[in-house]
């Protein structure tokens, strides 16, 4: 099962520094907890300020479990360290199956 996520932010600098620093830490943490990092990547709509990710979750995994559990771990604090979380203004998820077509499963 796929997750796609997409992080509206405050502005451009809170965007650049969540995308290239924090963001970027997840990839090591999310693997801790069994989640996969398929893509990151960052709206070039003016005035977007939108990071979206695309993650994946081991079969029969409850993506809102595993959510709480990353987010309540001293990795996820760590990865989060200097941030200020108000930056984040909204943040969207939409779960996804593969069709048997798709070239990731």
């Amino acid at each position: 099962m796929f997750q796609l996520r997409i992080y509206r932010l405050r502005s451009p600098e809170a965007l650049r520094r969540y995308a290239d620093v924090h963001w970027a830490r997840h990839l090591a943490t999310f693997a801790v907890f069994g989640v996969t990092t398929y893509g990151v990547w960052t709206e070039h709509t003016d005035n977007a300020n939108r990071l979206v990710a695309l993650i994946g979750y081991q079969p029969a995994a409850d993506p809102d479990e595993i959510t709480r559990r990353v987010m309540a771990s001293p990795e996820f604090a760590a990865d989060m360290a200097g941030f200020d979380i108000t930056d984040i203004l909204e943040v969207q998820t939409t779960l996804l199956d593969p069709t048997a077509f798709s070239p990731i499963h």
